[in-house]
């Protein structure tokens, strides 16, 4: 029996890619048989640039319209990895609207989907009577002038912590829509709101749902505690407002050390339930 060369032995290592992208002319992330999305055009480009085929696994799936400057996604691959040359070369190859900032290898149990520990996303509207600059009409949303910003603040407050979030999120068969709320609060800079809204996941349309109702309460439509009682609800509300996906950034995911990622890999797969003693309206 002849032995095999160890030199000719392919090893599949895992890559991990942050990226950024302008939503506005891609049918969300997801690949889609015949329409342009984020996936299909850096699955794409890194196939050729690698010569292999490469399937991705993201971190956060955007909806058609919505921005990343923070998403994280991975692939495995066993051509020889040069992470440079990898970057300037996909900087060629890449539309304008869609750029890879970073590459590097991580261990094989990073996945950028289940190893992640939370996600982060700004909401940015304006209160301009202008509505939005120019230069930020494509990532910038016009709200009604004079938004009371204290009373967004007090409704999102109201829904922190973990809890049912039913009320926000289009159901998909099988998912749960428990989650947990780690941080929503807005910024006034000048003209500009910006929401900041962290969890540890979220469902489909959450965080565009989540900023519709608080915004509502900002325009005097309705009270913070109309928010917390949305908690209530078991299904998604008709009354809440999604609002629009170009308003919406995904900036940063955060990951646990590399000893950690198996064990936070297995506790993002159990089912999400809101335990007994912890009700389900804001406090």
């Amino acid at each position: 029996m002849i032995a095999e060369d160890p030199a000719q032995q392919t090893v599949a290592v895992r890559v991990r890619l942050d990226i950024g992208y302008d939503g506005t002319d891609f049918i969300g992330w997801a690949r889609q048989p015949g329409l342009r999305t984020v996936q299909g055009v850096l699955e794409e480009s890194l196939s050729k640039v690698l010569r292999e085929p490469i399937q991705l696994t993201v971190a956060g799936r955007t909806d058609a319209g919505v921005h990343a400057e923070g998403q994280v996604a991975h692939f495995d691959t066993t051509s020889a990895f040069d992470g440079p040359k990898l970057l300037h070369r996909l900087a060629r190859f890449l539309p304008k609207d869609v750029r890879v900032k970073n590459v590097r290898i991580v261990p094989p149990e990073f996945d950028a989907r289940f190893s992640a520990i939370r996600r982060h996303y700004a909401y940015r509207l304006t209160t301009a009577p202008y509505g939005a600059e120019p230069l930020q009409a494509r990532s910038v949303v016009p709200c009604r002038p004079g938004v009371d910003l204290d009373a967004m603040r007090a409704a999102s407050r109201k829904l922190l912590g973990l809890h049912d979030f039913a009320a926000f999120c289009r159901r998909r068969e099988g998912a749960t829509t428990v989650r947990e709320l780690q941080r929503y609060d807005w910024e006034r800079v000048g003209d500009l709101l910006i929401a900041h809204v962290s969890a540890d996941a979220f469902c489909w349309s959450m965080v565009r749902s989540l900023v519709g109702a608080v915004l509502a309460v900002g325009e005097g439509r309705r009270t913070p505690e109309w928010v917390a009682g949305l908690l209530d609800e078991r299904q998604r509300s008709s009354a809440v407002t999604v609002a629009p996906a170009h308003g919406l950034s995904l900036v940063g995911v955060d990951y646990p050390p590399d000893e950690e990622l198996a064990a936070r890999n297995a506790q993002t797969r159990e089912m999400r339930t809101v335990p007994a003693g912890e009700g389900c309206c804001g406090g």
